[in-house]
């Protein structure tokens, strides 16, 4: 059964770091992204029956080199029998920012939403197969280049300005700190007995910038970014704080 919640919907709080227009050398394994075709954000929860074969789904985005594919656990179903053991209210809070601008009301697991643009059913391959090709399509004029690497004990994100024909809106860039696989036994509620995977789950997502248009370079410290579990970093960059992604780039920590 398809798990839907009415919830109000609540903005983000942007907390964003300077930039530096800078522009420096870029060592030859910095990863630079054009970017993917898509980012697949996969609101899902331990505590919803629909949930597992979205998430199994979303590990064939994953293994692909043109997408980014990200699980972002809820906790709104906690009170069926089961506390979620990945969920933050910070992803409910980003699902219900998505549900308030795209005028649907309502929040639901499994959901995807893809290029920050577009949402469906996240255990539907077709469905995301298809909003992918149209988000594509959309945005094609206004994507920007990301190199996205670590020089010591800093992490460097430099991007891209804005095409000269297009028309630059202000975005947030968002560094997503991740880990790429995570097993969970499920001991009660609806998925009661089953053990639970899990792919690139975003364990941290913060706002470290604002893009503006012109190329920019952020320097962050390595150190107060990853976390033992931590093992690649995404940034994203979206339009306002829950728009269309225009830019995306990952790192592999380890």
């Amino acid at each position: 059964m398809l798990r839907r919640l009415v919830v109000p919907a609540a903005g983000l709080v942007l907390l964003a770091t300077g930039l530096v227009s800078a522009q420096q050398p870029v060592p030859t394994h910095a990863l630079s992204a054009g970017p993917p075709r898509a980012v697949i954000e996969l609101f899902t929860s331990q505590g919803c029956a629909d949930c597992p074969a979205a998430d199994a789904l979303l590990k064939t985005f994953v293994d692909r080199d043109d997408m980014v594919a990200l699980t972002l656990p809820v906790d709104y179903w906690d009170y069926l029998g089961w506390k979620d053991t990945l969920a933050g209210p910070r992803n409910a809070e980003r699902q219900r920012a998505y549900v308030e601008r795209f005028g649907t009301g309502t929040v639901f697991t499994p959901q995807a939403v893809i290029n920050g643009t577009m949402e469906v059913l996240g255990s539907d391959a077709n469905e995301i197969d298809r909003a992918i090709r149209a988000t594509e399509t959309a945005l094609s004029s206004s994507r920007i280049p990301v190199l996205f690497w670590h020089f010591g004990n800093t992490i460097i994100i430099e991007t891209g300005g804005a095409a000269p024909e297009a028309e630059a809106r202000e975005a947030t860039i968002w560094l997503a700190v991740v880990q790429r696989k995570v097993d969970v036994p499920v001991k009660s509620g609806e998925n009661a007995g089953k053990t639970l995977t899990y792919y690139n789950v975003v364990r941290e997502l913060t706002p470290v910038g604002i893009w503006n248009g012109r190329p920019a370079t952020i320097r962050l410290a390595r150190a107060a970014i990853m976390r033992p579990e931590t093992e690649d970093l995404i940034v994203l960059i979206q339009e306002a704080n829950t728009g269309p992604i225009i830019g995306a780039a990952r790192l592999m920590g380890n």
